[in-house]
């Protein structure tokens, strides 16, 4: 089994900065793939970025491209999110998540919330104006 566990979020003003942090636990060597997501009040939740496990290959929405980095330190089992130039549209729970699946995270397409076998249960960010 695969425990998934999320941490580092806040409440900030815009413009501000933040590093979410995600741990995985239990059978990490069969993660591949772990990515980041985002539920905003009142949207369906949406894939804000991934990364493959060797973090040769990286993928990021259109929103968060050249604000957001995401890296991973496999010895830590970890995964970051690198938050800067925060705006109030970043609110939201963000989650991560894990796969089985090699080939997922290809640098051009985000994958799907379903394409993921292990979730966290979110951790809170809150950017205000």
């Amino acid at each position: 089994q695969v425990q998934v566990m999320e941490s580092g979020g806040d409440s900030v003003q815009a413009g501000g900065s933040l590093m979410l942090s995600c741990t995985v636990s239990g059978l990490t060597s069969a993660i591949k793939p772990l990515g980041w997501f985002r539920q905003s009040p009142g949207k369906k939740r949406e894939p804000i970025s991934c990364i493959t496990r060797d973090g040769a290959s990286t993928g990021y929405r259109d929103s968060v491209k050249g604000r957001f980095t995401i890296s991973r330190d496999n010895d830590k089992n970890t995964l970051y999110l690198q938050m800067n130039s925060l705006k109030p549209e970043d609110t939201g729970m963000y989650y991560c998540a894990a796969g089985r699946r090699s080939g997922i995270c290809s640098g051009y397409d985000l994958p799907a919330d379903n394409e993921y076998d292990y979730w966290g249960q979110g951790t809170q960010v809150t950017v205000s104006s």
